[in-house]
Formats: structure tokens, sequence, C-alpha cells
């Protein structure tokens, strides 16, 4: 029994289809599908399980982390944050201008939009850390800070898995003296329900404790993941016993990772996706709407071999650009993909966005099957 609900509006009912398939076929323990046009919500389905033991029935209030789908949502945040401050020269300004301890070990001419799209050289730490030190998110910052980088900054991109968002919110909160996980909930969801005025976005970047109890069991894949052939930078980013901390306890939950422990239901995240299909506009709230915004967040800021992924990236400022097409057919859809299989994009022609979250990780770090038949499905019905 995989208990699904939810609905689809008229002619999208493959994709309902589609997603009971990814139940019968075993693929899945629990997991949510959901997409807008415009602001339209023309899908929201539910199914499964939301713990290991097949007690607790999946629905519209499960909670599940997205891992690294987080990163667009932590990036239009940093966007509407920073832009305040620091207007159209965001992207260019140093981050030593901002942050002057980043200067360290020939780092000092690093911009913002070099470092949101991977380019600073620090996807991990080549020397062993206490691993407790990711639960300080300062210190392990001022810790990224004086590090060496792994290649001379601002030559290509190497995916920064984790710390991306330790150096995103540093950023955030050292321009703006406010956390980036409290600028989201201000300012982008009323997740914390203080405003009944706005629209309320079920997501969150620091999960309080009041919503651990909505959140769903992660079921690990039993395979590591596909990296390909193994080199340095794979090694620091992804497979030295230090380079994560313990995830799935009430301190990790509670803690702001902008680059992974999002946490929300596929209506949030495709609700808050939908800025990358409507030019920054998330129903009534204009996130990324001044002149040259949008566009300077969603831009190409390099496009190559990447040095930790095993695959050709092309990177805006901490999304990516679909030149591999795995969000569709069309290259200028936004989005990203998160460990174990979840994804979220906006494709700008036809104002679609998309989200897929489940509790059943696979070890595909892009191209997970399951998400795949959806996309495959939504596309099949425009």
């Amino acid at each position: 029994m995989s208990n699904i609900a939810g609905f689809t509006a008229p002619g999208f009912e493959p994709v309902a289809d589609a997603f009971e398939e990814n139940f019968n076929q075993g693929l899945e323990l629990g997991a949510g599908f959901a997409a807008y046009i415009g602001n339209e919500l023309i899908i929201d389905l539910t199914g499964g399980w939301a713990d290991r033991r097949k007690i607790k029935a999946w629905d519209e209030h499960t909670l599940t982390p997205v891992y690294s789908t987080t990163k667009p949502i932590g990036a239009l945040t940093a966007c509407m944050a920073l832009w305040d401050k620091l207007g159209e020269q965001t992207y260019e300004t140093p981050v030593s201008e901002v942050w002057p301890e980043f200067a360290a070990e020939g780092k000092d001419s690093l911009t913002i939009g070099q470092m949101l799209s991977h380019q600073g050289g620090l996807v991990g730490f080549t020397s062993k850390i206490d691993p407790e030190l990711w639960f300080d998110t300062h210190a392990l910052a001022d810790a990224l800070a004086k590090q060496k980088p792994m290649w001379p900054p601002g030559e290509g991109s190497g995916y920064h898995p984790l710390t991306w968002g330790y150096l995103i919110g540093e950023l955030v909160w050292r321009v703006t003296g406010t956390s980036l996980g409290t600028h989201l909930r201000d300012r982008i969801t009323n997740a914390d329900k203080a405003r009944s005025d706005r629209e309320v976005i079920d997501f969150w970047i620091g999960t309080p404790e009041s919503e651990h109890a909505r959140c769903a069991d992660i079921q690990r894949p039993t395979s590591p993941p596909e990296l390909g052939e193994i080199n340095e930078f794979r090694q620091v980013a992804f497979l030295n016993p230090w380079a994560s901390p313990k995830r799935g306890g009430a301190d990790w939950r509670s803690l702001e990772i902008p680059s992974s422990n999002g946490h929300g239901t596929a209506r949030s995240v495709a609700r808050l996706f939908s800025a990358y299909a409507n030019n920054g506009m998330i129903g009534d709230n204009p996130v990324c709407t001044a002149p040259g915004q949008f566009t300077a967040l969603t831009q190409r800021r390099c496009l190559g071999e990447d040095r930790v992924l095993p695959y050709t990236m092309e990177f805006a400022a901490g999304l990516m650009r679909n030149n591999n097409r795995i969000y569709g057919p069309n290259t200028d859809t936004l989005g990203h993909a998160g460990w174990g299989g979840s994804c979220g994009f906006g494709d700008p022609d036809r104002n679609l966005s998309v989200a897929y979250v489940m509790n059943r990780q696979s070890n595909q770090l892009q191209t997970d099957q399951r998400a795949q038949n959806l996309i495959a499905a939504i596309y099949g019905c425009l």
C-alpha cells in the first residue's frame, strides 16, 4: 500500500501514473511531487511512509531534508539580502571587501559571484578537522577563510557540497548582520506564520524544534555516490572521514546550512523555485526584481568540466543551468539536485516550477531515475 494522495490538474494524469509506478517498482519509501505553472498549483502528490518502519504515512505536512536542492533557495535569499546593501555590484564585489579575513592565502580577488559559482577552491578541508566543527557555523567559516584554496580561485569550478553553505551564510551575516535563514523566514516564506497577510511557504533553513516531529526518516543509500574516478578534489569534498557532520539529529536540523539542510514539502520547494520560472517573483512577492538583479543571479558564471562532479557543469550564482538537460528540454531552465534524489527547477519559458522530494536515497548525484520518470511525464503533458 503506497498511500498515494493529492491531485493533478486535468491533462496531467500521466504524472500521477508515473508517481504511482515509482512505488509499484519498489523504488520509494515515501515521496512528494509538486508543480506550479505561474501561480497555479497543477500537481501536488504525496505517498508512502515518513518512517522506516512504515507506520507513519507521508502526507502534505511531512517535512524532508532536500540536501543540495537547498542551494538555489539559499542563493535566492542571498541575492535579495546582499542586493539591498551592495546593489548592482553584488556579484563583482570581492569577498574580502566585506569579509577581510577571507583574503588569506591568495583569495583576496575572488568575487562573490565566483565564490557562489563554486570557483573558490574550498571544497572541503584538506587537513583533518574535528567533525563537531560543522556545528559551529561561524567557526567553520573562519577555518575556511584561513585555508589555502585547492586551485587558483576563479579558474573554473569544483563543486562545494557543504562548504558553499557556510561561505554564503557567513557572507550574508557579514554584510547584513542577520542570518540567511532569518532573511528567508522574514521576507520570503513567512514560515513562522508571523504575518497573516502573506503567503506561507513551509520551508526552513534552520528548522525549529517545534517542526521536528513532522520530519521524515531518511533511508540511506546502500552504495557510495557515483563520483567516477576518485581524485583529490572528490576525496576532500565527499570521502574524508571529516568531510561532513553527522546528519539527521536535532542539532543538525536546527542549524542553518544553506547548502544542505533545508527542510520542506514538495509543494513548498516547487513554490520557491517558481521564482526561477517567473523572473524573480513568487506570487505577489518580488524577491529579485530590481533592474538587472535576476539576470545577475541566473546568468552563466562558469562552464566546463567540474573538478568534483563527474560532469560538464554550467553554474550561475548558486544554481545549475540546464546545459545537460537533466531538468527537461529547456537549456535556460534553472535547478539543482540534492543528495539521494531530490530536485527542484524553474523553466522560465513555460513558467513551470517543479519539485521532487523523497526519503529513500539513491546513490545518483543528479539523474535519479524516479525524478527523471516524473520530469518526462510532466513535459509529456505540456
